[in-house]
């Protein structure tokens, strides 16, 4: 399943659903938690159901349900896992231990938002275990801090702090070594098309396959962020074949350059993306 960009939707807005089907976003997010007031929630569960019934396939389906434990997920699976999305995204995830207590219920793939509470950081190493189950990894920035008692997520200039910066570098390399795909999180700032594009841009330097989206006119950015140029995969490719002509080579010399086993491996990804 490609994962550039994913859309949240909220779960009790249904027009808005059938209008983010045209986005152009690679999954929908049909959000049942924070976008929802607690009186809402069963308004929204019916909504979600009815749409995950009737919508005609294009991008991926997920739905973010309560965090576990919490008195509503339950219902919410109840509610939507008949009418099978696909795939259950978890927040306030704490590791291997919260997915498995997820996959108990369904068999869908599960996406953690894996660094939401200050326990989850030290349960980042435990994906691995559950690779199998996962859809890929992604993380929050806004959840953390008021967890902390952090006053702000985010320096003067937009920055993350030194304490979110740490956590979303702990989820990039959880995902990796868990083998999943790794999520940026979202930009709130959906009017600041320049600032979105820099900051993706930087998730995909970073090792980030792809972005989630709070607004349906970041999804293009998003796309064309993680998405490879024409002269990346060129590049990629030339390496890959390369290598394939001289498999017994450990080092080897494109358009000047020397290149060995890492720069291989990295070819092998940008041409994963196309």
């Amino acid at each position: 399943m490609r994962l550039r960009s994913l859309l949240f939707v909220p779960g009790d807005r249904p027009e808005r659903m059938e209008k983010a089907l045209g986005a152009g976003a690679d999954a929908l997010i049909l959000d049942l938690e924070d976008s929802v007031a607690p009186a809402r929630k069963a308004e929204a569960r019916a909504a979600v159901a009815a749409f995950l019934r009737g919508a005609a396939r294009g991008p991926a389906l997920l739905v973010r349900i309560n965090p576990l434990g919490g008195g509503l997920a339950e219902d919410d699976l109840a509610a939507i896992l008949p009418a099978r999305p696909d795939g259950i995204v978890l927040p306030k995830a704490e590791g291997a231990a919260s997915v498995r207590a997820l996959a108990a219920h369904t068999d869908l793939p599960i996406l953690p938002i894996a660094t939401e509470t200050p326990a989850a950081i030290f349960a980042l190493g435990s994906y691995g275990e559950v690779g199998a189950r996962l859809l890929g990894l992604t993380w929050g920035a806004e959840d953390l801090p008021a967890a902390i008692g952090a006053t702000a997520a985010r320096e003067a200039d937009g920055r993350y702090t030194p304490p979110i910066e740490t956590a979303r570098a702990l989820a990039l390399f959880a995902a990796h070594a868990a083998g999943v795909a790794a999520i940026e999180t979202v930009f709130p700032a959906f009017r600041d098309a320049a600032g979105l594009a820099a900051y993706a841009a930087r998730g995909r330097r970073d090792g980030f396959s792809g972005m989630m989206a709070i607004h349906p006119d970041q999804v293009a950015v998003i796309n064309r962020a993680f998405t490879p140029t024409d002269t990346e995969v060129a590049h990629a490719r030339a390496v890959v074949d390369a290598f394939a002509a001289a498999p017994d080579a450990g080092v080897l010399s494109i358009d000047g350059r020397m290149v060995d086993a890492p720069h291989l491996a990295q070819a092998r990804r940008v041409l994963a993306l196309v």
